[in-house]
């Protein structure tokens, strides 16, 4: 058997057939992934596989470095590339050059990517969220004017809050231009200040037919609104990316009209409430007034219009006696503390002294001679006595003790 091929040979021959086949060399291959494994080296190993057969995958660093979303298990995938043969192991493979998401799986893909890229920008962030006001003059709904939504937000707004303005700002909710109408409709009633407040939605459907919401240029619109928002799209499991942008996030479009407007209703029953008490609270004041007019009625005041007079008169009397009696008090202290005053004033008097046969003798210039060598021969000196005065000379000075 001289024409025997070795093991290499052979897979090299299937892998230039295969390199060799046109259809094998750019094809596009619809699968679920199985098995898919990213080793160390970077490179991702995986399956594809449908009801009936499988195809081994592989993906280099490279490629898979530029991949948006990560493969897992179970996702239905599109997987781009050649179909070659590994000549060390004898298998042929798909090598794989770009890979996305199949079908529902790629919105899905798309809408993660852009919720990941808003969050970290801070557009779900609810310290920036507004509150709703209370009692809305003019509720916006930007909306399809032909959509059931509108017609359930409308019935609900009317039973709630008739007094309420409702403007419908029409766009369209699916297909290629709504977003762009979705966004102009919310930046034109903020630049005109046409509302106190926004619903913006529309009715159920698939994630293709919501799509609109999950548009950034919408997302954007909600975020810079001045006006509050409320994002109301579809049916309470569906959420869209503009249900993380709007200031309040509604189950559907009925639930967003009962957020928006206050129930009248209920107002009605609270006000009627307040009104009870208050009258209530009016007929006991009115009656705690009537009893004291009554009593203030029965006073002698009242009675008799001279008796305040009289009162007061003898209001007067009494304190003038009082006034009387504390004077006359305060004078007798007086007295008894100016006589004790005037006997010790007494007591000390020069005069006093001159009264038990003493005499005080006074020079010209008033000074008083209290010793004799104070005196000089021949001065002249007044001698004053208890009933007058001696005019005297000095004529000999024996000063000494005597």
């Amino acid at each position: 058997m001289d024409n025997a091929l070795t093991v290499t040979e052979v897979n090299l021959h299937i892998k230039q057939l295969l390199d060799g086949q046109p259809l094998l060399n750019g094809l596009t291959v619809r699968g679920e992934a199985s098995n898919y494994r990213v080793y160390p080296s970077g490179h991702h190993y995986f399956t594809l596989k449908d009801a009936e057969g499988v195809l081994k995958c592989v993906m280099f660093r490279g490629e898979a470095s530029k991949l948006a979303f990560r493969p897992q298990d179970g996702m239905k995938l599109l997987a781009r590339g050649r179909v070659s043969v590994f000549p060390r192991d004898g298998q042929y493979q798909l090598y794989c050059s770009a890979l996305e998401p199949d079908g529902v799986g790629a919105l899905a893909a798309a809408f993660e990517k852009l919720k990941a890229k808003l969050q970290a920008e801070g557009l779900f962030d609810g310290a920036r969220k507004q509150p709703l006001p209370a009692f809305p003059r003019v509720i916006g709904l930007v909306t399809s004017p032909a959509g059931a939504a509108v017609r359930d937000m409308l019935r609900v707004l009317n039973a709630r809050w008739p007094m309420a303005e409702v403007r419908v700002f029409p766009v369209r909710v699916q297909g290629e231009e709504a977003p762009s109408e979705i966004t102009e409709a919310i930046e034109y009633a903020n630049a005109h200040n046409l509302a106190d407040l926004l619903i913006i939605g529309r009715g159920g459907g698939s994630l293709e037919d919501l799509w609109a919401f999950n548009d950034e240029r919408v997302a954007r619109a909600i975020y810079a609104s001045k006006i509050p928002t409320v994002s109301a799209v579809g049916h309470e499991p569906d959420v869209t990316i503009s249900d993380y942008v709007a200031d309040v996030r509604a189950a559907t479009p009925s639930n967003a009209a009962e957020l928006a407007a206050p129930d009248a209703a209920e107002w009605k029953i609270r006000l009627n409430s307040v009104r009870s008490r208050m009258a209530g609270q009016l007929e006991r004041s009115l009656k705690h007034s009537r009893a004291l007019l009554a009593a203030r009625a029965q006073s002698r005041v009242l009675r008799g219009p001279t008796a305040y007079i009289e009162d007061r008169r003898m209001s007067v009397t009494h304190l003038d006696g009082r006034l009387s009696r504390a004077a006359s008090a305060v004078l007798a202290e007086k007295r008894g503390v100016f006589a004790r005053s005037a006997g010790r004033l007494d007591a000390l008097s020069p005069l006093k002294v001159l009264s038990r046969g003493y005499s005080i003798a006074v020079t010209g210039d008033g000074k008083t001679l209290r010793r004799a060598s104070d005196a000089r021969i021949g001065q002249l000196f007044k001698l004053r006595m208890t009933d007058g005065i001696l005019n005297c000379q000095v004529r000999e000075n024996e000063a000494g003790d005597i």
